[in-house]
């Protein structure tokens, strides 16, 4: 077994999505992933301030449901009880609830796992919610504190394997960045204090969740698109691609993430998308890659030249975003 304590340490490459993975015996890479369903969950039996135990599982089952919820995708848990265990312990038993982890002053909460390393089978999850901060279960939220909610959406996302999208803007202030906008529950910055937009999926969720776990009917009745991303005819390792429907507005995105610069983004609905490639010269790239991966930050924002047609169960195929250097 491999104990992995961050979220970010391996990305899976010539995915759809930043996917968490593993180098598994034998040297190949593969996406972390629950393989038995339900999965079942603990609480710890611990209060905080303004949130008791049974307020944060009953919000925790909420976050839980709002994953499940994905019609295109296959996935189930069970609230299996509480238990004084605290969520660090690569015990055997998935736990989620508050630790005090002042040496985190800038970690609102954490996933870790513990997987078979022959396989990438996520064997058991924790995720810690840091509770040197202040949290609320309010229905409205409350503009003095983070929402529980919507940070327990976020990591059941890492928790069933998916890992950060770039789907969002933020702005630099003092102590930090703020978020703007987000197009992701699964962006690595999170709102400020009593926002709750993020206790809803976006499309960018809803295909990476279904690329995890899809149905026949993901397959069926979705589309993709893949291609390359090059600049002077090499190809650009690391560049952010997003694809815009036309007709519903979603926006999708996705990575090259090996040496020849290619992409694959899925989950889209079929009709005509504008794509878009760019560099992550504005963010830590350690929240999406791990730190010994090549990234090309030195080129334009550039849009393809021409508009994409999705086919319904099918994949547009061999499109090349020609960028230049800044």
């Amino acid at each position: 077994m491999l104990a992995i304590v961050t979220v970010c340490a391996l990305t899976v490459p010539a995915s759809a999505y930043l996917k968490l993975g593993t180098v598994v015996v034998g040297g190949r890479t593969m996406s972390l992933r629950w393989q038995d369903f339900p999965i079942s969950y603990f609480v710890t039996n611990t209060d905080v301030a303004q949130v008791s135990a049974t307020q944060f599982q009953a919000t925790v089952t909420r976050a839980f449901n709002t994953w499940h919820a994905v019609e295109t995708a296959e996935t189930s848990s069970r609230f299996a009880g509480f238990v004084a265990a605290p969520p660090n312990r690569s015990d055997g038993a998935s736990v989620l609830g508050f630790l005090s982890r002042p040496d985190q002053d800038r970690t609102l909460a954490a996933t870790s796992f513990t997987i078979d390393d022959t396989t990438g089978e996520i064997l058991e999850s924790d995720i810690y919610f840091n509770s040197i901060f202040p949290w609320s279960t309010a229905e409205a939220g409350n503009t003095e504190r983070f929402d529980v909610e919507s940070i327990a959406v976020h990591e059941i996302g890492h928790f069933l394997g998916l890992s950060h999208s770039a789907l969002g803007e933020t702005e630099l202030q003092p102590g930090g960045r703020r978020v703007i906008g987000a197009e992701s529950v699964m962006f690595p910055i999170a709102f400020s204090r009593g926002n709750i937009s993020d206790r809803q999926l976006r499309a960018d969720d809803i295909a990476g969740i279904s690329d995890l776990y899809g149905t026949r009917a993901f397959t069926r009745d979705f589309g993709s698109i893949s291609g390359r991303v090059t600049k002077n005819g090499r190809p650009v390792k690391g560049a952010h691609v997003v694809a815009f429907s036309t007709q519903s507005g979603k926006l999708i995105g996705g990575f090259t993430l090996n040496d020849d610069g290619e992409f694959v983004i899925a989950g889209l609905q079929p009709g005509p998308h504008i794509l878009r490639a760019e560099p992550l010269d504005d963010a830590d790239l350690t929240s999406f890659f791990d730190e010994d991966f090549e990234v090309d930050v030195d080129f334009r924002v550039t849009f393809y030249e021409r508009v994409v047609a999705v086919p319904r169960g099918g994949g547009a195929n061999d499109v090349e975003i020609k960028v230049t250097s800044k």
